[in-house]
């Protein structure tokens, strides 16, 4: 049985990085705190109860998806499928198509995002691959009305941000519990990676102003990666308790 997606995949080299998927939730928990249908999260309790745990569960799906043979892969989206019609059954509500769509492109946006801050921009064909594994991930997930190609995606993911971000209540509760869960000076750290991270909407509705030091010190990540000091980018970032799970997520590639 063949794999979900080729092994010299981009897509593997930059979900097999903890530091690169850490960087592509940041950037995910400051824009889906904005995201108008935020308030299924809520329905569950489950991110909003413990942010950094419920982080680490969606990394374990999204590697058994990207790093599974095609059998597994599917196996994978097919049980995520059905954590989702439990939760609407529940509800009563069907998760809008909108919704979807909008999670699924910040996972390909914030991939390249957080490639391009640690290391350098994807290539053309590169960011045709990209969206083309995640395309397929969205297919598995059977969310409708995909753009066909990188090119079109990136101006439908244009007119989701418009169109689906709004500073609310939820937003508000939503960093009063990153905040707590990881400290005063973790959180502020956190605040300083978003605001190199997002667009620039994102960046506005939550008020995040990039420090220009902070970026400059990003910018020696390279020799960080070089001298295998890794660890000290994720004692800064995530609280004790969880480093142990956090060196899991790095899966060389061949």
């Amino acid at each position: 049985m063949s794999d979900f997606i080729d092994h010299r995949s981009i897509v593997r080299t930059i979900w097999g990085s903890s530091d690169l998927v850490l960087l592509i939730f940041a950037g995910s928990a400051a824009e889906f705190a904005l995201n108008r249908a935020v308030d299924w999260l809520f329905f569950t309790g489950r991110i909003p109860a413990d942010p950094i745990g419920r982080l680490f569960s969606t990394v374990r799906y999204s590697q058994e998806i990207l790093f599974a043979a095609e059998d597994s892969a599917r196996r994978t989206l097919d049980f995520i499928n059905a954590k989702h019609h439990s939760v609407e059954q529940s509800r009563e509500q069907i998760i809008p198509d909108w919704a979807y769509r909008d999670v699924l492109y910040m996972l390909v946006d914030y991939s390249e995002r957080a490639y391009r801050l640690l290391h350098k921009p994807l290539s053309s064909g590169e960011q045709d691959e990209l969206y083309t594994v995640f395309r397929r991930v969205g297919e598995g997930l059977h969310i409708p009305d995909l753009p066909g190609t990188y090119a079109e995606w990136r101006g439908d993911r244009e007119r989701h941000i418009d169109n689906d971000l709004i500073y609310s209540r939820h937003t508000a509760a939503l960093y009063r519990q990153y905040r707590r869960h990881l400290g005063v000076w973790r959180y502020n750290l956190l605040l300083q990676v978003q605001a190199l991270l997002v667009p620039h909407k994102v960046r506005s509705l939550l008020h995040l102003s990039p420090n220009q030091l902070f970026a400059e010190l990003v910018g020696i990540y390279g020799i960080v990666e070089k001298c295998n000091l890794q660890s000290v980018v994720h004692t800064l970032l995530i609280p004790p308790q969880y480093w142990a799970d956090m060196k899991k997520f790095d899966r060389a590639v061949a």
